[in-house]
């Protein structure tokens, strides 16, 4: 099951990469390099062909970069796509991963123009429109039932303090050591 996933994933990413040729150009650059991607369940170590496209490696290869994602990097892929890319970690050869960071940031892919090749444009356009209305759908109803959630939690289950109580506990702690503060020097010139 596992491979299966790796061998989509480099298929995925060589569908966006074939349709970018700027993308090619940057990746044939480091042609042969060998990339480990570690993100949750998945680990899988790439290769970067003549081409400028991956390939599964070797597994006893050594990695030149490192990529390691974040464990909410699902949650941010539905979510906050531009903190995603903040939060994954790079390490090992600068040049490479300077690349890998540039391509993946800006490949974009065309879902609709993809459709097109198998159902036509109107369709494709159509149903474009649908996946994106579906999609927007579903992303905002997981933000309000996690709000819903966090509210719960904070306001009706007693489970966590609400922010506003913290801050009032905090203000009242800073005045309380403020007023001792004066006493003391009250004290002190008796």
């Amino acid at each position: 099951m596992i491979d299966a996933v790796k061998h989509l994933v480099v298929r995925g990413l060589n569908h966006l990469i074939q349709n970018e040729s700027w993308a090619s150009e940057r990746l044939r650059l480091h042609a042969g390099a060998k990339i480990q991607v570690d993100g949750g369940p998945l680990h899988i170590k790439l290769g970067i062909d003549d081409n400028g496209l991956f390939h599964i490696a070797d597994a006893a290869a050594i990695p030149d970069v490192t990529l390691t994602l974040a464990a909410d990097s699902a949650v941010q892929a539905l979510f906050e796509q531009d903190k995603l890319f903040s939060s994954v970690r790079l390490g090992g050869a600068v040049d490479i991963a300077e690349s890998l960071a540039f391509v993946f940031r800006n490949l974009q892919w065309d879902a609709e123009a993809d459709l097109a090749q198998v159902v036509g444009d109107m369709p494709a356009r159509r149903l474009a429109l649908l996946g994106q209305a579906l999609a927007k759908g579903l992303r905002d109803g997981l933000y309000k039932l996690a709000e819903n959630g966090k509210e719960y939690v904070v306001e009706d289950s007693a489970l966590l303090t609400p922010e506003r109580d913290i801050v009032a506990f905090g203000d009242a702690v800073n005045q309380l050591r403020d007023d001792v503060v004066r006493l003391e020097k009250r004290i002190s010139r008796l």
